[in-house]
């Protein structure tokens, strides 16, 4: 794989997301959504097959994940293992910058809700 440089704005964007494919980069192991949501905004409840890490860069969000409820901010990384249930919300009156990291090459989720 040869070193790539890439705009996030570039990048295809989903509701309230532009997201990094690692399989679209030269096989790059990781996917890569950087979330720029709104109050109030953020994905219903979802599984994945692999770990997901969240990094809270701005604002305030509240994580669900096996029925518990955690209010999270700048600063804060969460890490849900694989095939738990989990969910975020913009909690906060601000927007809601994050980074979420898929440790797999391709985004495989299941929707629960």
């Amino acid at each position: 794989m040869d070193v790539q440089i890439l705009k996030q704005t570039d990048l295809p964007f989903s509701n309230i997301a532009h997201e990094l494919v690692g399989a679209d980069h030269g096989g790059a192991g990781v996917c890569i959504i950087f979330v720029d949501a709104p109050p109030g905004s953020g994905p219903s409840l979802h599984t994945h097959p692999y770990e997901e890490i969240f990094i809270t860069l701005e604002g305030e969000a509240t994580v669900e994940a096996s029925g518990d409820e955690f209010v999270v901010g700048i600063g804060d990384i969460v890490i849900v293992p694989p095939e738990t249930p989990h969910a975020f919300k913009n909690t906060g009156a601000g927007p809601l910058r994050q980074i979420d990291i898929h440790v797999s090459p391709t985004f495989s989720t299941t929707w629960l809700s």
